[in-house]
C-alpha cells in the first residue's frame, strides 16, 4: 500500500471518528449537567386552575407528601399533591435541587422508592405517568395533574431521566 493509500485511511477514518465523536455528544448532552435552570412559581389559585364541576369548599389542601432521596444524581427537596380551592390536583416540587439533563421528566409511578443504585431503574417497571418536562432543575413548580387521574394509585413521583431510563431522585408518597 502506498503512501497515498494510507493517507486515504486516515483520512477517512478521521471523518467517521468525527462523526462518531458528534453523535455521541448530541445523544449524551454532557453540558446539561453544567447548565442550571431555577424556576419559583407561586402555587396555583382557583383564579388561575382550570374549573371542575365538584369544587372543594377549602383548599389549597396538601393531601401527600414526601422527601426526595438521590438516586443517579444528587436529588433534594420534596413533592407534595395538592388539591386547590376549585377541586383540581396539583403536584408541587418544592425546593428541588437536582442535575440537569437531556430529558428529564416528572413522573408519578407505583414503585417503591430504595436506596442506592437497586433504586435507580424501578419506576417504569410498573404504572406510571409521565406528567411532563422537568421545569427547572432547580426552585419550586407546579404540574397539574389530569382530572381523570387517580393520583391515589401512585406510591411515589420520580425525577426520571427517559434518555437513559434511570431515577435523578424520587420521593415516596405518605398521605397526609
Amino acid at each position: 500500500m502506498g503512501r497515498f493509500a494510507r493517507k486515504q485511511w486516515w483520512a477517512a477514518g478521521a471523518v467517521v471518528g468525527a462523526v462518531v465523536v458528534s453523535a455521541v455528544l448530541v445523544w449524551f448532552k454532557p453540558w446539561a449537567l453544567w447548565v442550571d435552570e431555577t424556576v419559583h412559581e407561586a402555587l396555583p389559585s382557583a383564579s388561575n386552575a382550570a374549573p371542575q364541576a365538584a369544587a372543594s369548599p377549602a383548599g389549597p389542601v396538601t393531601l401527600a407528601q414526601g422527601t426526595f432521596i438521590s438516586h443517579e444524581h444528587a436529588t433534594t427537596g420534596t413533592v407534595k399533591i395538592i388539591r386547590l380551592a376549585d377541586g383540581t390536583h396539583t403536584l408541587r416540587l418544592e425546593g428541588l435541587d437536582t442535575s440537569s439533563g437531556p430529558d428529564v421528566r416528572v413522573w408519578l409511578s407505583d414503585a417503591p422508592v430504595k436506596e442506592g443504585t437497586e433504586g435507580w431503574r424501578l419506576f417504569d417497571d410498573g404504572q406510571y405517568v409521565n406528567l411532563a418536562k422537568l421545569k427547572a432543575n432547580k426552585g419550586d413548580q407546579n404540574y397539574p395533574l389530569p382530572a381523570d387521574l387517580d393520583w391515589a394509585k401512585y406510591s411515589s413521583v420520580s425525577i426520571w431521566c427517559d434518555r437513559f431510563d434511570v431515577s435523578f431522585g424520587a420521593a415516596a408518597l405518605a398521605r397526609t
